[in-house]
């Protein structure tokens, strides 16, 4: 299980006229803003972003600084993938360490989606092993238990974090793990797929004639 939520892409006009700083083009730029204050490329700008992205990474330096934020639920198995990515990503995540207790255990804090019937009776059964545990830290704080929570959590269990990436860190996931094993990531590359402009900026295709 994997949720995307609250996307915001920044940045797309000054990227653009960094794009142009090499040539001294800025003359030609023609894009802008739309009524609903989304940044529209023009054919000009377009047609150069087109051709930089084709060019290589050295040429489309412009789309390191197109960045994108989102808050990604998702599970600490997933996580620990993600987190392949280090350069061009900032993170800031809901806190295991110091709000595990805060909440009862409940399935819905576990992605269950592809567990066999056997499978989800054994989840279940962790989840009320750890409630039993939560409930008794709640009461005595005593450390033993708290360290038997952050032990035995699954990596199942969901975490949300409000990320920060850019558009070549994006065209590096998408072609590593677009056939990944994991329908979470699945799930991300068709979120990268719906971006701004993610057709030519970060898939590196042309758009279809109609």
């Amino acid at each position: 299980m994997i949720k995307l939520e609250r996307t915001s892409v920044m940045n797309l006009e000054n990227a653009m006229r960094g794009a142009r700083n090499p040539m001294n083009s800025w003359g030609r730029m023609d894009s802008g803003y739309d009524a609903d204050g989304s940044y529209r490329l023009g054919p000009n700008d377009l047609d150069l972003a087109k051709r930089l992205r084709r060019a290589g990474s050295d040429h489309r330096k412009f789309i390191r600084q197109i960045f994108v934020s989102v808050d990604i639920t998702a599970p600490l198995y997933w996580w620990k993938e993600y987190d392949t990515y280090k350069v061009g990503t900032v993170a800031n995540s809901t806190s295991t360490m110091h709000k595990i207790h805060s909440k009862p255990f409940e399935l819905e804090d576990f992605s269950h989606d592809h567990l066999t019937e056997r499978g989800l009776l054994s989840l279940q059964r962790t989840i009320g092993d750890l409630e039993e545990i939560r409930l008794r830290f709640v009461q005595d704080k005593k450390k033993e238990d708290w360290y038997d929570m952050i032990q035995l959590l699954p990596t199942s269990y969901n975490q949300m974090r409000t990320c920060t990436l850019n558009y070549e860190t994006l065209v590096n996931i998408y072609y590593a793990r677009r056939n990944h094993k994991l329908e979470e990531w699945h799930t991300f590359c068709r979120w990268i797929e719906t971006l701004p402009y993610a057709r030519e900026l970060i898939l590196g295709e042309e758009e279809t004639e109609a």
